[in-house]
C-alpha cells in the first residue's frame, strides 16, 4: 500500500485526537526505514540529529538543506513525517510564511515553528512577534488546504529560562494563534507538564524525553499528554555507540564491535 499525502495528514490528525503515542525522531533514511519496521505510528525529523550527520553542529543548515531533507524522509516512508522546522528559518512573520509553504510542498503532515532567535542576548522573540509567526504559518497552512498540522513551540525551559508562567502564556497565545499542537522542550515534573496540559486543553500536547526517565508511557498519558517524541536522543545514542566502538581503535582495541548490529539483519531491512 502506498500512502497518499492527504492520506498520511489524515492518519496524523486522527492520531492527535485520542490516547498517547510516540512520536520517534529519525536523523536518515536508514533510521526511518527502521523505525517504521518496527511499528510506529509516525515520526518526526530532528534538527540536531540531520545537522550531526552532515557534519555540522545543530542550527547552522540552510532552509534548502532542511527542505531537501523533509522530502527525501517522506518519500522514503509510508508513515505521516512532522518536520522539527526550526524557527522557520525567517525571523519576519512572512518569511517564516514562505518557508511554511515550501515546507508543506515537501509532503509533511506537520510541522513546528519554534519562537527562539538565535541571539544569545535576545533568545527568545518577543510574545506579539511570536504570536505574529504562529499566525503568518496558520495562513499558510490555511491557503494550501488546511491539512498539515502546526505545532507551536514555547522554548524557554530549552534556553535556559524555566518560567512556567510565561512558558503557559506563550503556548496559550499559540493556541489562540492556530496552533493545532503545543509543545514546551525542557518541562520535566509532572506539576509542569500537567499546568501545560490544562492551560491549552482541549488541543494536544507533545512531551520530550530525550533522556532516561522514571515516566513510562501510560504515566504520561495519564498526565493527559498526547504525544512523546525524542528529539535527538536516538542520534545521539547511535552516535555514543560508534564513539565508543572508535576510540578504542586508537589503542589497537576491537572490543567496541561487541554490541555492533548485524550487517545480515540490516541487509534483509533493507533490501
Amino acid at each position: 500500500m502506498t500512502r497518499t499525502v492527504a492520506e498520511k495528514r489524515a492518519l496524523f490528525r486522527q492520531l492527535h485526537a485520542e490516547g498517547c503515542f510516540v512520536l520517534p525522531n529519525p536523523w536518515d533514511l536508514g533510521s526511518a526505514r527502521f523505525l517504521e519496521s518496527l511499528g510506529f505510528q509516525a515520526l518526526a525529523t530532528t534538527s540536531s540529529g540531520f545537522a550531526w550527520s552532515r557534519g555540522q553542529a545543530d542550527g547552522a543548515l540552510s532552509r534548502a538543506q532542511v527542505l531537501a531533507h523533509l522530502r527525501e524522509l517522506v518519500a522514503a516512508t509510508e508513515l505521516p513525517v512532522n518536520a522539527d522546522f526550526e524557527s522557520g528559518f525567517a525571523a519576519d512573520a512572512q518569511g517564516v510564511a514562505q518557508g511554511v509553504r515550501m515546507a508543506i510542498d515537501t509532503g509533511v503532515a506537520g510541522l513546528s515553528i519554534e519562537d527562539s532567535t538565535g541571539d544569545a542576548d535576545h533568545p527568545l522573540y518577543d510574545i506579539d512577534v511570536a504570536v505574529a509567526r504562529l499566525r503568518a504559518a496558520r495562513a499558510a497552512i490555511d491557503q494550501e488546504g488546511g491539512e498539515t498540522l502546526l505545532v507551536g513551540r514555547a522554548e524557554n525551559f530549552f534556553l535556559g529560562h524555566p518560567d512556567l508562567a510565561d512558558t503557559i502564556a506563550r503556548l496559550k497565545a499559540y493556541s489562540e494563534a492556530g496552533a493545532d499542537c503545543l509543545y514546551a522542550p525542557g518541562i520535566r515534573t509532572r506539576e509542569q507538564i500537567s499546568a501545560v496540559v490544562a492551560a491549552v486543553a482541549p488541543k494536544p500536547v507533545n512531551l520530550l524525553i530525550g533522556s532516561t526517565s522514571e515516566f513510562t508511557l501510560q504515566d504520561i498519558a495519564g498526565l493527559g499528554v498526547r504525544r512523546v517524541s525524542v528529539g535527538g536522543a536516538l542520534a545521539r545514542a547511535a552516535w555514543g555507540g560508534f564513539m565508543r566502538a572508535a576510540r578504542p581503535l586508537l589503542e589497537g582495541r576491537f572490543d567496541g564491535f561487541r554490541d555492533a548490529a548485524s550487517g545480515q539483519e540490516l541487509n534483509q531491512l533493507f533490501g
